[in-house]
Formats: structure tokens, C-alpha cells, sequence
């Protein structure tokens, strides 16, 4: 028995993800009459994998995609609809009320998460053994006071055309290269700095 359901009660897949949509665009709504603006409904997609539970997204039209973990909803439904969702609403509802760049969860986030009734906690409590998760390789970049490390999901942003910024120093990261090659590691090396 889970959140007072036998487990043939439980929602199905498609239900939770219809609860959750249903609950973001919600949240939308109280915000957008709270601040008095006009906020974008985001895309919402349930094809986040690994250990995060949600992820907004800003693409190039200045639009939102806000990105959900359909195994962590599965397994946490009231809490995730209780925490999760309104964690990431809150990021929409900050880059369209405030404007970036706005810390991720800095005062404005913190202060959407309790018009929406939750706790501004920046990280999940949820079980996770057993989700698949990947290990990314890492590639060394430089700016103009110290070394960085960027994953290779970063790393192929850059290689199209993506340009980040030291945070101290305000120099665009550039590859290290050694002899010619670009250096990079497999493995858990650390997140990359200066972000």
C-alpha cells in the first residue's frame, strides 16, 4: 500500500503524467495572477532520466521545456506532485516574471516556491538505487584565470556554437588542447567548474 492505494489502485503511467501537466499548468495559473503577467505555457516532457527528478530548460525562441523523470513520478507520485512540480514551475514562472539571469534557486525562485505552498529546497529526497544513470566523459577548458572541466554534454554545446563564461573572470571557456588533441576523461570527474 503506497499513499493510501492498494497497488492495483495505483494511477497508471499516463495518468501520473497527466496529474503532473495538469498540476504545472496550475501552478502557471496562480503565478500568473499573482504578478499580474502573462506567463508561456511550456512544453512538458517526461523523458528525463538518471538521479534528477525535473529540469527546466530555456531554448533559443526564449521558450520553456520543462522536463520530467517519468521513473522518480512512478515512484514518489505525492511527493513529487508536491515538490518536484512546483520546484520546476517555479524556474518557468522566475525567467518569465524576473528575467534571466536570475540565480537558479536564488530569492525570486525561493519566493515562487511558497506562493506555491512548498518548501524552497534546491535538492530531492528520493530513493534512486536502481535508475540507470551514465557516466559522462569530461574535457579540460581554460579561461583566463584557471581551469575548468566541462562534460561532454557541455563540451558538444560548445563545439556547436554554445559559449560559456568563466563566473570569476568573465572569459569565454576555450578547449585545452595537447599536441593537437583535446584532452578528455571518462568517468565521475567532477561537475564542470565556473558554472
Amino acid at each position: 500500500m503506497r499513499n493510501g492505494r492498494t497497488r492495483q489502485e495505483l494511477p497508471r503511467n499516463g495518468e501520473l503524467e497527466h496529474q503532473a501537466a495538469e498540476h504545472t499548468l496550475r501552478l502557471l495559473g496562480v503565478a500568473a495572477g499573482h504578478f499580474r503577467a502573462k506567463i508561456a505555457v511550456p512544453s512538458i516532457r517526461f523523458d528525463l532520466r538518471g538521479k534528477a527528478a525535473g529540469q527546466v530548460r530555456i531554448v533559443r525562441d526564449r521558450t520553456c521545456l520543462v522536463r520530467y523523470n517519468a521513473a522518480l513520478l512512478i515512484r514518489h507520485p505525492s511527493a513529487f506532485l508536491a515538490q518536484t512540480v512546483p520546484h520546476e514551475t517555479a524556474h518557468v514562472v522566475v525567467f518569465h516574471v524576473h528575467g534571466p539571469p536570475r540565480r537558479p534557486h536564488g530569492g525570486e525562485w525561493q519566493t515562487v516556491m511558497r506562493l506555491f505552498g512548498a518548501a524552497p529546497e534546491r535538492c530531492h529526497s528520493f530513493e534512486v538505487d536502481g535508475l540507470q544513470t551514465r557516466r559522462l566523459r569530461h574535457y579540460d577548458y581554460h579561461c583566463g584565470c584557471r581551469a575548468h572541466q566541462l562534460s561532454s554534454i557541455r563540451h558538444n554545446r560548445v563545439q556547436a556554437g554554445q559559449l560559456y563564461l568563466c563566473r570569476r573572470c568573465g572569459q569565454a571557456l576555450q578547449p585545452v588542447s595537447k599536441g593537437g588533441v583535446l584532452t578528455g576523461y571518462p568517468g565521475a570527474g567532477e561537475r564542470a567548474k565556473g558554472r
